[in-house]
């Protein structure tokens, strides 16, 4: 294996642009061990990483006789190494300094008793070594590289010659700096998960009726990106697409923080407002039993009145509850709010006030159109919420995203009224699973689920009214994403 001694700087910014350019942590260690392999013409080396308190092995290569020729297959697993001086990979970040020895086994200047043991165990002859360890911007040692056995042009073993090392340390430095970098992404980005979950849970704590919602969207989603991966002609996502995708499923209720209980979980038409018309009630009865001992001739009448009290109170009751009200309902119900209910101090009052009609006579579902439009705004404030976390590249369209849930291509969506061509595809996706989430969802209190063939009938209505995309739905059903895990 005759390598060139003679890196051009044109060679080494070649290098740098391609260590940079890789996203993969693991390939850049093997990058960088691969290509100061070929600097120094050596026909061994491995790379370390150091965690806590040992060195955790990566990666090794090997060009020697009797080995695997073929260095991109030679992944091997071996056991950690202590931070203890009986390792020179261990000195060296112990000692935060490169160590080049000629001849392992007339050098005393370190415990060469573990490469020594590794030849015995191998039938392999370690004679040079050149340990370089990886340092961050702040001087800490993240890394260990060790190469094994510089050879001449005609294959003997030769000490790492000064120039070699020269090449190989700006080499790990570069490879550190692009590592630190990397990890320093990731945390960030790992911190960036953890916080949604955060929120999620938040939204989860605060409604038990909506618990299950996100992580059934994030299913769903995840699901099905994985099977147009595998089906579509398009380009599949790469990580980093796919994840900023799923981070607006996760994050697309979280407005849903800052509206009111009361209305986010809300499971009758009169909410808490029943117990007033309750008290209302029996205080007039009572009121009518009074008076009918103080005129016992007039008992029938105010038995009568009492009766159509309790009468129109069950009523009320059994509509709070119907999943929708006719015209006829809703004029009863009208109708009842004018009786005459008696106070405490004779006083004559409507059996419902202005507000307790408006909430009973909601046709379909449990809001009032005030309610609804206060539940709606979870998404203007869902967009201003991660607006000012500053959604960067690859996750710059999140806020948007996340935010668009309920807009439909006809423009009857809200909160802005998009139609088609302002909608894009990720969009689109977002509402048909929110919407068939709603529909099949086991924990909403003013519904029962409803079964997945019924939701897709729904769905398909919608689509043929141009609310939502009938490819994309199409493409859903097909994926089978849907069906939830037993």
């Amino acid at each position: 294996m005759e390598m060139t001694r003679n890196y051009s700087a044109d060679n080494l910014i070649r290098i740098a642009i391609a260590l940079s350019a890789e996203k993969d942590t693991s390939k850049v260690l093997d990058m960088i061990l691969q290509v100061a392999m070929k600097i120094s013409n050596c026909d061994a080396g491995t790379v370390y990483v150091v965690e806590d308190d040992h060195l955790n092995f990566h990666n090794s290569y090997t060009y020697a006789g009797g080995f695997a020729d073929d260095a991109n297959a030679e992944k091997k697993t071996m056991p950690p190494v202590p931070l203890s001086r009986e390792y020179i990979s261990a000195c060296a970040v112990l000692d935060k300094k490169e160590i080049n020895i000629a001849d392992v086994y007339t050098s005393d200047e370190y415990d060469f008793s573990g490469a020594k043991k590794y030849d015995k165990m191998t039938g392999y002859k370690t004679q040079s070594m050149l340990v370089i360890p990886m340092e961050d911007d702040r001087g800490d040692v993240i890394g260990v590289l060790q190469l094994i056995n510089a050879q001449d042009a005609d294959r003997n073993i030769i000490p790492f010659p000064d120039k070699d090392e020269d090449i190989i340390t700006a080499l790990a430095s570069l490879g550190a700096v692009i590592l630190t970098n990397r990890r320093l992404s990731e945390q960030v980005l790992e911190t960036l998960h953890s916080l949604v979950k955060v929120m999620v849970e938040a939204i989860e704590t605060r409604s038990s009726y909506n618990a299950n919602h996100t992580k059934s969207m994030v299913h769903y989603a995840d699901k099905f990106l994985t099977y147009m991966g595998q089906t579509s002609d398009e380009r599949p996502l790469t990580d980093e697409e796919r994840d900023s995708f799923l981070m607006s499923v996760w994050l697309h209720d979280i407005g849903k923080l800052v509206i009111p209980l009361e209305i986010m979980d809300k499971p009758t038409r009169l909410g808490t407002l029943d117990e007033g018309i309750r008290t209302r009630v029996t205080i007039a009865t009572l009121m009518e039993e009074i008076e009918a001992l103080k005129a016992p001739a007039s008992r029938e009448e105010h038995d009568n009145r009492a009766k159509e009290l309790k009468d129109a109170l069950s009523f009320i009751l059994e509509c709070n509850t119907k999943g929708f009200l006719p015209d006829e309902t809703i004029d009863e119900l009208k109708r009842l709010a004018t009786l005459k209910c008696r106070t405490e101090e004779g006083k004559e009052i409507a059996l419902l006030t202005e507000d307790e009609l408006t909430a009973i006579t909601v046709r379909k579902g449990t809001l009032t159109d005030a309610e609804r439009d206060t539940m709606q705004s979870h998404v203007t404030y869902t967009y201003r919420m991660l607006q000012k976390m500053h959604f960067e590249g690859i996750y710059k369209n999140v806020p948007g995203w996340a935010a668009g849930h309920h807009e439909f291509l006809d423009g009857t969506g809200y909160p802005n009224h998009l139609t088609a061509k302002d909608i894009p595809k990720e969009v689109r996706f977002l509402t048909i699973i929110d919407v068939y989430d709603a529909l099949t969802a086991e924990d909403r209190p003013y519904k029962p689920p409803m079964p997945p063939e019924k939701a897709f009938g729904i769905l398909d209505s919608m689509a043929e009214e141009g609310k939502i995309d009938k490819k994309i739905l199409q493409k859903f059903r097909e994926s089978n994403a849907w069906k939830r895990e037993k």
